[in-house]
């Protein structure tokens, strides 16, 4: 099975571009489910019809859906929240306050992607094509499991056997509710399900991520910082698209100006993603809706190129066992902007606002780093 995610910038067409793959990959043969876990669907407008939470056919060999994140989350934690809600109530009566608190940034979007998980292993297609959130905000939330491991491994277990212990003689001093076993097994099966989708997004033979951009200075912009958040979080991109391209007869007249600032968009893009697949669409005469439309795109994007293969696939983390010393690849990082701390044995690795933690190889275990330096996209580091 092939999972092939698309993400950029708001309003770059994104889903425009996911519906075409989705159709194109169809016509070849291979059963196909093109999804939206984007909470502003707009995959039913891209087809002109109506779609739901459960998957709908489009053609032979297509389907399609867009995910209802309030069910999903329903579905993932019921009764973790229920109990967060009985706590805060303990004390005080219930309000729409209450039902504000436990809306968490993010965890619907996350929760929406554990159905890519589900369709996955359930094997009913041979393809997924998703419409991500903007710029894999969803994505930056697979950073959970990483960050919560210790607690699900030492902290929860110990948790549980206290409150059967003592769970009763606080809630009865103390009039606040203990949780019992369901919220446990909640919480730890949200985790167990986290851990596995990450997994199973860090497998660059099933899984490609697609970054959509316009050849716009800000937008590059956009696309050059998503391309290091995915490399440093280990994710595979194997294709840039570039949409909305005017053609030349476009920009006479009135727009004349802005073909000296596409061309300089276009000359960026082939420099700064120079390794990677690059395919370009030139901007169309008619909107990109209704499946016919979108099935002539297809051809229109990649043309020869198979889509439903891996087109790119790049080693991000080099240990250098003879010398002592590791790379992790870190494309339009800044020096000034990073930051490499040692704990126990670990590297955590910052760039910008976002930080990743990655194993010590065992050999490198008892040392110490000496030294670190960027050059050509990599961090090089040292021990001794």
């Amino acid at each position: 099975m092939r999972i092939i995610i698309y993400t950029g910038k708001g309003g770059v067409g994104k889903t425009s571009m996911a519906a075409a793959t989705a159709c194109r990959i169809a016509e070849s043969g291979k059963r196909v489910l093109v999804m939206s876990t984007d909470q502003a669907h707009s995959l039913g407008d891209s087809f002109d019809i109506k779609l739901g939470k459960n998957p709908k056919k489009i053609m032979d060999g297509l389907d399609a859906m867009e995910i209802d994140t309030v069910y999903e989350s329903e579905k993932s934690w019921g009764n973790v929240k229920k109990y967060f809600k009985d706590f805060l109530t303990a004390k005080g009566g219930s309000g729409i306050e209450v039902e504000e608190l436990l809306v968490f940034p993010g965890l619907e979007e996350l929760f929406s992607m554990f159905k890519i998980l589900d369709v996955y292993e359930s094997g009913e297609y041979d393809t997924i094509i998703v419409d991500c959130a903007p710029t894999g905000e969803t994505l930056s939330l697979l950073k959970y499991p990483e960050r919560l491991s210790g607690l699900i491994e030492k902290v929860l277990p110990v948790k549980r056997k206290g409150i059967k212990k003592f769970g009763p003689i606080v809630e009865k001093i103390s009039k606040i509710p203990m949780p019992e076993d369901n919220v446990f097994d909640d919480f730890e099966y949200l985790m167990d399900k986290m851990q596995r989708l990450q997994k199973l997004m860090l497998n660059k033979d099933i899984v490609s991520l697609r970054v959509v951009t316009t050849p716009e200075k800000i937008v590059i912009s956009e696309a050059k910082r998503n391309f290091t958040c995915l490399y440093l979080y280990h994710y595979n991109v194997d294709a840039i698209i570039v949409n909305h391209i005017y053609p030349d007869k476009a920009m006479e007249g009135y727009f004349s100006k802005w073909i000296r600032l596409q061309e300089e968009g276009l000359k960026e893009i082939e420099e700064c993603f120079s390794e990677v697949p690059r395919f370009y669409v030139e901007l169309q005469d008619t909107e990109l809706r209704t499946l016919d439309i979108l099935q002539k795109m297809g051809t229109v994007i990649f043309g020869d190129t198979d889509p439903d293969q891996v087109l790119f696939k790049k080693e991000i983390y080099i240990p250098d066992r003879d010398e002592s010393s590791l790379k992790i690849y870190l494309p339009f990082a800044e020096k000034d902007e990073m930051n490499l701390e040692q704990i126990g044995g670990e590297l955590v690795v910052g760039v910008r606002n976002e930080s990743r933690r990655f194993p010590i190889p065992s050999e490198f275990a008892e040392k110490e780093i000496s030294g670190a330096r960027f050059e050509e996209g990599y961090l090089n580091i040292s021990f001794e």
